[in-house]
């Protein structure tokens, strides 16, 4: 099984002098879903951050969709992002445009120009996640659970190999969580795209179980659960 995320021995620099995590190993494979737990400031933000091309992989070795993150240009950034799909805490909607221009930004930005297979795509994404009927919702007539829901739509338009997801329960009750999480889940076995959720919610982790990461003391770890 060939590896989305393979990191070996790698460290992580927020700063010269501030090491983050160090020495640090990882590999997840296509379709596994894999939670990175650790207290608030531990580097599990960092982790993703070097993961998408935003921090700089400073030693070590790291591969991701395809891309070497030692020798990844600056230019090279945005066609590593387009095989990776993103979800933040925040949503991070358009608030001035509706749900299916929020996806079709995405698409036009990337370089998909049809308009009629963006339409297309934009309609198919947003049966997955079940928010079909808000195609021409504004973002902030919708439920926190249903912003979050249009979120990961936007993340998998492009039909990622590897979703990053950032806390994307912790801006939601736990009803709504749970259903995040069903679909995350049910996403990563449908579609066969390898999931890495940063969290701290452990009682997620206890109704939904799976391979679990801790970083500790700028080291990872993998925990039993």
């Amino acid at each position: 099984m060939r590896s989305v995320v393979n990191l070996d021995q790698v460290t992580i620099n927020q700063s010269q002098n501030n090491k983050i995590v160090k020495d640090v190993s990882l590999k997840v494979e296509k379709g596994e879903f894999v939670y990175l737990i650790g207290k608030t400031g531990s580097g599990k933000s960092s982790v993703l951050k070097v993961l998408y091309g935003e921090l700089n992989l400073d030693k070590g070795q790291g591969q991701v969709v395809g891309f070497d993150l030692t020798k990844i240009k600056k230019r090279e950034i945005p066609f590593l992002r387009r095989k990776i799909g993103i979800v933040f805490q925040d949503f991070q909607l358009l608030s001035d445009r509706s749900v299916a221009q929020n996806l079709l930004f995405v698409l036009k930005a990337t370089g998909n120009k049809n308009k009629k297979e963006n339409d297309q795509r934009v309609l198919d994404t947003l049966r997955l996640v079940g928010m079909e009927s808000k195609l021409n919702e504004m973002p902030f007539l919708l439920s926190g659970g249903e912003q979050q829901r249009v979120a990961i739509a936007r993340a998998l338009l492009n039909r990622p190999g590897l979703i990053l997801a950032d806390e994307p329960t912790g801006n939601l009750d736990p009803e709504t969580s749970e259903e995040i999480m069903r679909l995350l889940k049910a996403l990563s076995k449908e579609e066969n795209t390898a999931v890495l959720m940063a969290t701290h919610d452990l009682s997620m982790i206890n109704k939904f179980p799976g391979r679990t990461i801790e970083v500790q003391d700028g080291k990872l770890k993998e925990i039993e659960t």
